[in-house]
């Protein structure tokens, strides 16, 4: 079994939708994500320098293990993807709503309340194994497991991602982990 922070153990973000998540900004380079990190975490990112499997678009790969966040870079090595742990993430909050290591159900819900005072067909989408994701907001709500237990794992991405999210980033940024 693995232990998950309780929302008062992580840091608290914001996401100002298809531009940042807390202090990182989408486009941002490597060097720029690790500076924006480093007065919070010793260890800010690790890199792979490789493409992962079943990726079209070369995709870079960092970590900052220690705040429970993966990034993805694009070849021009700008940030373009960003992946938070359910366990041990930071919690991100849109609109008033905590995002991170939360029961799927609940977010679906409220995404499914925030679809009903938009355009039509503008707002909710689901992808995979329907995994809802919000439009207006650049999130998709990907699942975690922790034993028994399925806990919310964010994807966020920037607003020329949500075309077509799964194919914005390699596979391995929507598996279920």
């Amino acid at each position: 079994m693995w232990d998950v922070l309780l929302d008062s153990e992580r840091r608290r973000w914001s996401l100002e939708p298809f531009e940042s998540v807390g202090p990182l900004r989408f486009g941002m380079r490597p060097d720029e994500v690790t500076a924006a990190l480093g007065g919070i975490t010793e260890n800010p990112q690790h890199h792979t320098r490789a493409a992962l499997p079943q990726d079209r678009y070369g995709t870079v790969k960092g970590e900052c293990w220690g705040l429970g966040l993966t990034f993805y870079y694009g070849l021009d090595e700008r940030l373009r993807g960003i992946s938070v742990d359910a366990l041990k993430g930071p919690q991100v909050y849109a609109d008033g709503m905590a995002l991170v290591g939360c029961v799927p159900s609940q977010i679906e819900q409220w995404i499914i309340s925030r679809s009903e005072i938009r355009e039509p067909f503008s707002e909710l989408f689901y992808v995979n194994l329907g995994e809802p994701g919000s439009a207006s907001l650049g999130v998709v709500i990907c699942v975690q497991r922790t034993g028994d237990r399925l806990l919310t794992r964010p994807v966020f991405l920037p607003s020329e991602g949500m075309e077509a999210p799964l194919d914005f980033l390699p596979a391995e940024a929507w598996a279920t982990h």
